[in-house]
């Protein structure tokens, strides 16, 4: 497809070196709403998309088709607000990725994430992930980079090798996916401050930094973020555990329960929500099953 003018925008704030926020929006109203207050970027959560469109957890159950259909959604909803739109890990084989791209290329967006977990993947601030080889993950890369009909459209390789691999890997993928030719690199969930500095000082590419709401990167102010140079900082929690809090609340006063007994206080917590502990648990049990003949 041609450019379009929030993918332009896009590229213009990114050419300006000043710190892009770019809250979570994961529905209709959220993305009317972020644009209505006035915010220059907006990022469609995946698990946001999960929880509010599917009432599912963010450990890979929803799909390629629905994430693009929410994907177009959201992109028509913001108009000529740029929309950084995650994609999971492309949700399968290179074939699956080079449709993924196409798919959120025709939504609209104006930059497509990717991430070098396994399938099926986990939220970026849950425990027990794992991740591919770092060239697999380039093979991704170059097929996402190739599908694209228009350059305008950025790719932000993300790797989640700092929880499982630590962040010497978690450095190194970094550089060689930006040598890859990824626009911008995002390493999930960095632990301490000195850890986001260090990202800051040596990978050399414009940076994205996740901020999730009681997850594992601890909260950085914008102005910090801006004198360490990252480029994109994306709050993926704050209207949804917002919305969440809200909804929790008229419920339990509408029949006189306990709201605290159900506010999470983490990430995990969340998820429990929407049945998180439920689908974990079907794991277990075919995992343990003894399909053995007497």
């Amino acid at each position: 497809m041609a450019t379009t003018p929030a993918r332009r925008r896009l590229r213009e704030l990114l050419g300006k070196r000043e710190l892009i926020v770019a809250p979570g929006v994961f529905d209709g109203i959220s993305a009317q709403l972020t644009k209505r207050t006035g915010h220059v970027a907006a990022y469609m959560t995946g698990a946001g998309v999960a929880a509010s469109g599917f009432g599912l957890p963010d450990i890979g159950l929803v799909t390629a088709t629905e994430m693009a259909g929410r994907a177009a959604m959201i992109a028509d909803a913001l108009g000529d607000i740029p929309l950084i739109a995650d994609a999971d890990t492309g949700y399968g084989a290179l074939r699956n990725v080079v449709r993924t791209v196409r798919s959120y290329d025709a939504a609209g967006v104006a930059a497509i994430q990717l991430e070098d977990q396994v399938i099926p993947k986990r939220c970026g601030h849950l425990p027990d992930k794992q991740v591919v080889d770092a060239a697999l993950f380039e093979q991704t890369l170059a097929a996402a980079l190739d599908a694209r009909s228009d350059d305008d459209l950025l790719v932000v390789a993300r790797t989640d090798a700092r929880a499982p691999l630590g962040l010497d890997e978690a450095i190194e993928r970094a550089n060689r996916y930006a040598r890859a030719g990824a626009d911008v690199i995002f390493v999930e969930a960095p632990q301490d401050a000195g850890e986001i500095e260090r990202i800051a000082a040596e990978v050399d590419a414009p940076l994205l930094i996740n901020l999730v709401l009681g997850g594992m990167t601890p909260p950085q102010s914008a102005s910090r973020l801006q004198e360490l140079g990252y480029a994109i900082a994306i709050h993926p929690g704050n209207l949804l555990m917002q919305a969440t809090f809200g909804m929790l609340q008229s419920l339990c006063e509408l029949n006189g329960s306990d709201l605290a007994a159900h506010l999470p206080n983490s990430p995990a917590g969340f998820f429990d929500l929407v049945g998180m502990a439920e689908w974990l648990a079907l794991d277990d049990r075919y995992a343990h099953r003894d399909n053995s003949w007497a």
